[in-house]
């Protein structure tokens, strides 16, 4: 064997490896389920909101008011100022069965849950 050959071939194994990772990626990873809340008058609409155990999820927050808003819920450990007449995106860990609050930091008396079946 020469030289060359030697040299070429951890080069062909490193890739072959790194192509085999990847195709097996997309069979671990889990879809997000896409939630959606507006903020509108100081009220979350809708105040409940569901979602599916154990599959991570994707809030989509809408914030319809001339202020800005702070979703926050210390359950689900995540906080997110939204710009006035904005829309924010939060990214949830897959959940437990239960209720996980959330309320507007700017507005504690605006608050709503999320409801994990």
């Amino acid at each position: 064997m020469s030289v060359v050959t030697i040299m070429m071939r951890k080069p062909l194994l490193v890739l072959a490896g790194v192509v085999g990772l990847l195709a097996g990626a997309p069979a671990h990873a889990q879809q997000a389920v896409e939630v959606q809340v507006s903020y509108s008058k100081g009220q979350f609409q809708p105040g409940e909101l569901r979602a599916p155990a154990d599959k991570p999820i994707t809030l989509r927050v809408k914030n319809l008011d001339a202020k800005p808003m702070e979703f926050e819920s210390k359950s689900l450990r995540v906080e997110k100022v939204v710009a006035a007449n904005g829309e924010g995106v939060i990214n949830v860990r897959a959940l437990k069965p239960g209720r996980y609050e959330f309320y507007d930091d700017f507005n504690e008396k605006a608050r709503g849950t999320l409801t994990v079946q």
